[in-house]
């Protein structure tokens, strides 16, 4: 039978609800981390790739000797389904995982990196991402892929994350930063990040860790970015024709989803946003809380 890609957001969910098996979920929520370990974990499309890079780049000092960056920063949640012992030795330390978990779900005894991002930016960003591989192009309106984000379960929706790591701001081992400081300051969140993971204050590093975060390294070198390592072990689990194309490293802008996204789904957003951040921190909007990580 030939393989195609789902068509619509029912399709879509059921073929590739295997990507991570429950078995490895399972294992990965079960791993037991050193202290030292770092683990990234903002969710999807809020700047994952990019910690992921500037973590390896500070520990190693601008080494970028892996095929694709999830081999150096294995992904807790899918290591068993792509064969990967996260108890391996890593290329350097601390060691770093790479994961979409709340706090709530995450294994405990490590460090942690959030990076938030504006709900409307993250859920286009993902939208992008998942045409052409997880459904075929052009097959799913931006609307009705505003619908399955609104009303994804609680344990996989960016509210629950946001508000699971926001609780825990305080906490030593957590490290909160916005990705819109991020694109105002590289430099400056490069050195909060390396002061956080106890790299030594070596500015040659951190000079070179930061030029191989910037955008236009990351896009020169986008095949490091682009999961087709993931899709070439998981797209045949998931009855996905292999070919499919992703990429991390898209536009790179901030606050380039509220000019292509409707008025209605900006509401519908907003007023989910009221419904739980507000709700519960009296946070009115996510700039409000973006300042306040970037004050902190």
């Amino acid at each position: 039978m030939r393989l195609a890609r789902p068509k619509s957001i029912a399709e879509m969910v059921r073929q590739t609800e295997n990507f991570v098996t429950e078995e490895s979920y399972r294992r990965g929520l079960a791993f037991v981390p050193e202290p030292s370990d770092v683990v990234v974990t903002p969710y999807a499309k809020c700047g994952t790739t990019w910690m992921q890079q500037i973590v390896p780049g500070l520990r190693t000092g601008g080494s970028m000797a892996f095929e694709e960056i999830t081999e150096v920063v294995p992904w807790l949640e899918l290591a068993h389904n792509m064969g990967w012992d996260l108890n391996a030795p890593q290329v350097a330390r601390p060691r770093a995982f790479k994961s979409h978990l709340r706090w709530d779900e995450i294994p405990k005894g490590a460090r942690y990196i959030v990076v938030m991002r504006d709900p409307c930016d993250a859920m286009l960003s993902l939208y992008r991402f998942l045409e052409g591989w997880h459904f075929e192009a052009g097959a799913i309106t931006i609307s009705e892929f505003a619908d399955y984000y609104l009303n994804r379960a609680d344990s996989h929706n960016y509210w629950s994350h946001a508000a699971s790591w926001w609780r825990q701001r305080a906490r030593p081992e957590v490290l909160l930063l916005s990705f819109e400081a991020m694109k105002r300051d590289l430099p400056g969140a490069v050195d909060r990040v390396a002061d956080f993971i106890g790299v030594p204050a070596d500015p040659a590093v951190r000079a070179i860790a930061t030029q191989q975060a910037g955008f236009a390294f990351m896009k020169q070198n986008g095949h490091k970015f682009d999961d087709h390592v993931l899709r070439v072990a998981r797209d045949a689990a998931c009855g996905l024709p292999q070919g499919g194309v992703a990429t991390k490293v898209a536009s790179g802008k901030v606050g380039g989803g509220r000019p292509e996204i409707n008025a209605p789904i900006r509401a519908k957003l907003d007023a989910r946003w009221q419904d739980t951040i507000a709700a519960e921190f009296g946070l009115p909007t996510y700039a409000g809380m973006a300042r306040l990580i970037d004050e902190a």
